[in-house]
């Protein structure tokens, strides 16, 4: 079973605000669990967001249109 991981603790891991993930949780852009009126993050939920959010570098082909 996965940490769950309270707000300060998951923008710690992502070295972002924790206004930054409670904005997250209440647009509903990262899973999260409640534990009666807490409000939890899976660790594996914060790492499927950052994989979501991960962009893939262009190679030469892309850019160019040729073959390196």
């Amino acid at each position: 079973m996965d940490e769950l991981l309270k707000a300060h603790e998951a923008a710690a891991l992502l070295h972002t605000s924790e206004r930054f993930v409670r904005r997250l949780i209440a647009e509903r852009r990262i899973e999260f669990v409640k534990v009666g009126r807490h409000v939890r993050i899976r660790e594996s939920a914060l790492l499927a967001f950052v994989v979501a959010g991960t962009v893939e570098p262009l190679t030469t082909h892309d850019v160019t249109g040729k073959a390196a």
